[in-house]
């Protein structure tokens, strides 16, 4: 059964998940980038839970509701107890980001949850309906992208803290 599984499922699926594993490789080390690329991950996450929520549950009713909770939950969770892992850069609009194994074990955690949630609604399309199963994954995928979410707003924060490099100033005429 599993071989049939794998073997029928689309190459584009195992194309996410190589892209996924590259940018969570990508995350483990410290590296420079531009503010704009810290949005990319987090919308990313966040239209791959909802495309996903959409696609089994609809985007209505326990099922948003759940998700949106989860969400929220984690974000205000996480700008709470959250460290930023940013810091300045020498250039302007750029930050230095901390490396961490947390966005490759979440993008993971997202794959997999989607992953096993698809064969499980393809196996017995009634779990589409199943209350508890409808919650459980709403609920993680909530937790996720929240976490994504709730780690730019707090990287966000932090950078509104950073001081102007003097060498960037404009000179008083």
């Amino acid at each position: 059964m599993l071989n049939q599984i794998f073997t029928n499922t689309p190459v584009f699926v195992w194309a996410i998940l190589a892209f996924l594993i590259v940018r969570g490789v990508i995350a483990l080390r410290t590296r420079e980038m531009s503010m704009n690329k810290m949005f990319i991950m987090p919308v990313v996450m966040l239209a791959l839970s909802l495309f996903d929520i959409k696609a089994k549950f609809g985007l209505g009713g326990i099922a948003l509701a759940t998700w949106l909770c989860a969400s929220v939950g984690t974000l205000v969770l996480l700008m709470k107890f959250g460290a930023a892992r940013v810091a300045p850069a020498a250039t302007v609009g750029r930050v230095i980001v901390r490396g961490s194994v947390w966005p490759l074990v979440l993008m993971m955690g997202i794959f997999l949850t989607k992953y096993v949630t698809s064969v499980a609604v393809a196996v017995n399309a009634s779990l589409r309906h199943d209350t508890v199963f409808t919650v459980v994954v709403c609920a993680m995928f909530g937790v996720f992208s929240g976490y994504f979410i709730g780690r730019l707003a707090r990287d966000l924060k932090a950078c509104r803290n950073f001081t102007v490099p003097a060498a960037t100033v404009a000179p008083a005429i």
